[in-house]
């Protein structure tokens, strides 16, 4: 008897495909290594910067949930979007439908309200675009992705590179949670946030000048949200640009800040943001971290699998 195909939906919560030829060869490449794609992202469709119209992309994301052949929804991608949809999201439906919901960025507004709500682990990880369409495929990436949704228990290795600043060392274990730093404190004082007590919170974020991520990490400090932390884990935080009017305050300089301020330790190294090389992480997973000062090894387990 053969083994059945994963089936792998495609849905646009937020953004547009920057480019609808380079998805349909990913789509068609992926067909070939024998998934069964289901794309609900229509380029025709597409409004604005966004995937669709709000109704379109919800209905989108209520196909791809209702698909019997579909074990994996993947967001197409990320930039802006899900924000809208938050109130018409049925987050029972999703979590019922017993799918594996994957993305990362613009797709935290789904992750958080998901757990929040449900109790249902989802997966920071990659989305359709790019990292299924390149010519490419960057080998890490995908290795995390599928070794992750296996299971049932996922490891990631995170390290400092030269230059870098030192880790503390810890030994903690939590829940793991956080996402994209922006959307984090975007979610802060509504219905849709949940800080999970005694968990492993993890940041990222892309072309934020390190003084605006001080000031995200200072409005969940100051909303009581850090002390409630086993630590603090930092991805990828590139694509800003320094000036003269920095003056020295570089992003070493605002880490050295944050760890005389925080009540918890802060670790950086962690391969996740908007980076080719991007870990897959089960967000609400539970997870053990151990690190020295030059890096972490994160074990997660206790997560929905194929």
């Amino acid at each position: 008897m053969s083994t059945p195909k994963i089936g792998i939906a495609i849905a646009a919560p937020s953004g547009r495909a920057p480019d609808n030829d380079a998805l349909l060869a990913g789509v068609r490449r992926l067909e070939q290594q024998g998934y069964l794609v289901h794309n609900y992202y229509d380029d025709d469709q597409r409004f604005q910067r966004f995937g669709g119209t709000d109704e379109w992309r919800l209905a989108q994301l209520n196909a791809a949930a209702a698909d019997p052949a579909v074990q994996v929804v993947i967001a197409l991608r990320g930039s802006y979007g899900m924000s809208r949809l938050l109130p018409m999201i049925d987050f029972h439906k999703m979590a019922d439908s017993g799918k594996l919901f994957v993305g990362y960025s613009d797709f935290t507004a789904f992750q958080m309200p998901l757990l929040k709500q449900t109790g249902r682990v989802s997966f920071g990880g990659p989305m359709i675009c790019d990292d299924f369409i390149r010519a490419e495929p960057v080998e890490y990436t995908l290795n995390q992705f599928w070794d992750c949704l296996r299971g049932p228990v996922h490891q990631v290795r995170g390290t400092v590179g030269e230059g870098g600043s030192d880790n503390p060392l810890v030994n903690v274990s939590g829940k793991l949670w956080g996402g994209n730093l922006a959307m984090l404190v975007s979610l802060l004082g509504t219905a849709y946030f949940q800080a999970l007590n005694d968990g492993i919170c993890f940041i990222e974020d892309i072309s934020e000048h390190p003084y605006r991520i001080e000031r995200m990490v200072l409005q969940l400090l100051y909303a009581g949200v850090l002390d409630r932390q086993q630590a603090l884990v930092l991805g990828d935080f590139s694509g800003y640009k320094l000036n003269a009017m920095d003056n020295g305050y570089d992003f070493e300089t605002m880490l050295a800040y944050l760890r005389s301020r925080l009540p918890i330790p802060v670790l950086t190294g962690l391969p996740f943001g908007h980076i080719k090389e991007r870990a897959t992480l089960p967000y609400g997973g539970l997870a053990h971290l151990v690190s020295s000062e030059r890096g972490f090894d994160l074990t997660i387990s206790d997560y929905p699998t194929l």
